[in-house]
């Protein structure tokens, strides 16, 4: 008689494993995912930040300067979307995980919401803004997971335990698989297709998942998580607007400078191709800032509260401000974190109210030299008292290029003081202003190390060619554009190849506080190249060769471009 040998099954079903691992994902993700659209939602009814921003603040208040200025220099402008997909991705990796534990110790899964929910209200307390409500949709979003997780879990279990069973009926109690039949055994011991005995290997049937309700209730009520928290997340989204009141961009009406400007001269934009506009769209001006999500401030709730160290405190709405004397202004803003040849530097005209006059209403202190600032997100900023009262249009501005202000630089109003690089002046979304010294109060970069006075530096910069551009051989424009705000610009010299200095010719400009385009000519043969530009300020300083990092007042140094000629 032939010997029947029944292959004995491991303790693990591979396919069993795997199965439960995806559940346990699923679980993890939409329990996650619950507690975040729950969270969305409640921070718009409470008007609150929702506690992903909330731990970005913390994470970006935190974090140490080198380790923030390298992230900058990673990043640059996208470096708000990295820290923040950053936290999405690790939120949904621990949450996948503790899903899958959570299928056979629960406890542990209620136990890592509630750690998210610390670790949220501890960021809500680290926060700069001050915005105790901000913990409420901490707690409706730990409550809201831990439901969604009860509920997933008994839904899973559910659908599990079919393919559990089926797999211990296969096994038997001891894992040798059922006893055969004698037919079954007969069989076994028949000839096979070539006339001969043969060992056969009896196989336990595969347990597969439940194809019934158990399967079905987990679907259903997967769903049913998923379609609750994307609607509440949506829903979380949409309601600032509409519940923002009548404040909104859309029903500011400014009103006409008291004294307008004239038109810009002509021959201010030199209409090259390929160099930046005098004039700088809203849309393209760059946005540097701390604010994890652009603040939407209702206008008509707005107020600005000037203090500290004046004999006069006070408070003024949207209302009072543009009902009070407007002025324009044609100013270049730019950033400390400008690279030599950066394009975070951006020139329109402003539209406010002097910010000389609100302190003067206000009756400043000798002794206060330093502004505090400070924006809707909690973010500081100290301005040089003497620098905003000694003449310049120096504005508490609520539009830009004609229009009000975009939520995207500041609406409904922020501070504008051309001369200083925006670190030390140009606070958006601005509610406070304190009178106080610099001595006893530090602003928020100033406890990082930059400079409180950083007055905007001499630069130049190549627009055309592009840099690694492709240009005709023979003769090429070169342009690009200068600042030297509160002195102006001399003079703009260029050189190829390392070549002899070459001055350009400069542009109109209507004052002293925006830059100006250049353009100049020269010949080149076919190869490659490259040019370097440098400018001379009305105070006699042309700007040093020397690359000097923007840390911690600003960037200097050469602008140098390659580019092929063909």
């Amino acid at each position: 008689m032939p010997h029947v040998t029944t292959e004995t099954r491991g303790t693990r079903n591979p396919p069993r494993d795997r199965r439960r691992t995806v559940v346990g994902t699923v679980v993890g993700l939409l329990s996650v995912g619950a507690s975040l659209g729950a969270a969305e939602l409640a921070s718009a009814l409470a008007r609150t930040a929702p506690p992903v921003i909330a731990v970005g603040d913390a994470v970006v208040d935190n974090t140490p300067p080198a380790l923030m200025e390298l992230a900058i220099s990673l990043f640059g402008t996208a470096d708000k979307v990295v820290l923040l997909s950053g936290i999405a991705v690790v939120l949904l990796g621990v949450g996948a995980v503790l899903g899958v534990v959570a299928l056979r110790r629960p406890a542990v899964g209620y136990a890592g919401l509630a750690v998210f929910a610390a670790a949220g209200i501890a960021a809500v307390l680290l926060r700069r803004a001050d915005e105790p409500g901000a913990a409420i949709p901490v707690l409706v979003g730990a409550a809201a997971g831990a439901s969604a997780l009860a509920l997933l879990l008994r839904s899973a279990r559910g659908y599990l335990r079919p393919a559990a069973e089926a797999a211990a009926g296969a096994d038997g109690p001891t894992g040798a698989g059922p006893q055969a039949p004698a037919d079954a055994q007969g069989s076994q011991d028949a000839p096979d297709a070539h006339g001969t005995g043969g060992a056969q290997t009896a196989h336990a049937p595969e347990p597969g998942p439940a194809q019934g309700p158990g399967r079905r209730g987990f679907v259903l009520t997967a769903a049913g998580v998923l379609a609750a928290s994307g609607t509440a997340g949506a829903l979380g989204r949409l309601l600032p607007s509409a519940l923002g009141g009548t404040g909104g961009r859309s029903a500011i009406a400014l009103p006409a400078a008291a004294e307008p400007l004239a038109p810009l001269p002509s021959g201010t934009d030199l209409g090259v191709p390929g160099l930046s506009p005098f004039s700088t769209p809203a849309e393209d001006f760059y946005r540097i800032d701390t604010a994890l999500t652009v603040p939407r401030v209702d206008a008509s709730r707005w107020t600005l509260r000037v203090h500290g160290m004046v004999d006069r405190p006070f408070e003024i709405d949207m209302e009072e401000l543009l009902g009070l004397p407007l002025v324009e202004a044609d100013i270049t803003l730019t950033c400390v974190s400008n690279q030599v040849g950066g394009d975070l530097a951006g020139n329109t005209r402003w539209l406010g109210h002097p910010l000389a006059d609100l302190l003067r209403r206000a009756g400043v202190h000798a002794d206060a030299d330093q502004i505090l600032s400070t924006s809707h997100d909690g973010w500081t900023c100290g301005t040089p008292t003497e620098v905003v009262m000694d003449g310049r249009d120096a504005l508490l501005a609520v539009g830009m290029g004609g229009e009000a202000l975009t939520p995207v630089h500041g609406y409904p109003a922020r501070m504008v003081v051309p001369g200083l690089y925006g670190f030390v002046s140009a606070t958006k979304w601005v509610t406070d202003i304190k009178l106080t010294r610099f001595a006893d109060e530090q602003a928020y970069w100033a406890q990082r190390g930059w400079a409180v006075r950083a007055p905007v530096k001499t630069m130049s910069r190549v627009d055309v060619p592009a840099p690694l551009g492709r240009v005709g051989s023979g003769e090429v424009v070169l342009a690009g554009v200068a600042w030297a705000q509160r002195r102006g610009v001399d003079a703009v010299e260029v050189r190829v190849d390392d070549g002899a200095w070459q001055t350009a010719e400069l542009a109109r400009v209507p004052g002293i506080d925006t830059w100006v385009q250049w353009v100049a000519e020269t010949v080149v043969d076919p190869g490659q190249h490259t040019v370097e530009v440098r400018a001379t300020d009305s105070a006699g300083r042309t700007q040093p060769p020397e690359r000097v990092d923007p840390v911690p007042n600003g960037a200097t140094g050469w602008h140098r471009v390659r580019f092929t000629a063909e």
